[in-house]
């Protein structure tokens, strides 16, 4: 899948896992078009890149809008060909408790992290079923498998997100599609960092138990994930051990988050 010769599109990747991606694919010859938000970061990791000679191109748009993706996807693939691969890493993330959450922040984040991976898919999988060729990639999280205390805004985004991808796994691959997604733990990134001032304490006795790992981890642990052609990717051992309890024991899983819970309210 992950091949020199191939195209691959990466939303978000001016930051983060989305970045370290990046690096990895153009490290090995593939030829990368970035879409992210049209900031500073995307200034920066179109600078890092410049040397390679067109091997790497960014696109400025916010994913959340189809017009400006749409916009952004045409120029990527007049610059560098039909998508080959497509991971949508463009997120956000806003934890609070539900009762003192604007409104906006709900929407905000479907609209970012489940709407605009759904805008890039449709741009990038018609083309993919007419040539028999291609993957598509999304990042869930974590937060995607179970229900944890603050993230009533951002959870079910990425519950969703998973979702999408099963559904499409069925649908496409037939076409011989691949679709796959993935579950990071918390990850050491700007967004990460962005989270801290607006964790509930709650939210903290759950997540302080768990070592960030670092984007260029979890983009090692994708590009494996693609190449083997797995359905769930996860980055991380313990990840992938959480997913496995959710499904065979939910309730133990459910009272070990409420015993972290009651930690801050003990009464």
């Amino acid at each position: 899948m992950v091949l020199p010769a191939t195209h691959a599109v990466v939303t978000g990747g001016s930051s983060g896992i989305g970045r370290a991606l990046v690096h990895r694919l153009a490290d090995q010859g593939t030829r990368v078009s970035i879409v992210a938000l049209d900031d500073h970061d995307l200034v920066a990791v179109e600078a890092e890149h410049r040397h390679r000679a067109g091997g790497v191109s960014t696109h400025g748009a916010d994913v959340g809008h189809a017009d400006q993706i749409k916009a952004a996807m045409e120029e990527a693939i007049d610059r560098h060909g039909p998508c080959d691969l497509l991971i949508a890493s463009a997120g956000i993330a806003r934890p609070g408790r539900f009762l003192e959450m604007d409104a906006e922040w709900f929407e905000r984040q479907m609209r970012v992290n489940y709407f605009g991976t759904i805008h890039a898919m449709r741009l990038v999988v018609p083309d993919m079923v007419d040539r028999r060729r291609g993957g598509i990639v999304a990042i869930s999280s974590a937060a995607g498998l179970l229900g944890v205390y603050g993230y009533s805004a951002y959870g079910p985004t990425k519950y969703a997100v998973r979702g999408l991808c099963d559904v499409l796994r069925t649908e496409l691959k037939p076409h011989g599609i691949y679709v796959g997604c993935v579950f990071p733990t918390d990850v050491d990134t700007p967004q990460l960092a962005g989270e801290q001032p607006f964790l509930p304490e709650e939210t903290r006795a759950i997540s302080g138990t768990i070592k960030p790992i670092s984007a260029d981890k979890v983009a090692r642990a994708i590009l494996r994930g693609v190449e083997k052609q797995r359905a769930n990717i996860f980055t991380d051992p313990t990840t992938m051990v959480l997913d496995r309890l959710v499904r065979m024991a939910p309730g133990l899983t459910q009272r070990w988050l409420d015993s972290r819970v009651r930690t801050v309210h003990p009464g």
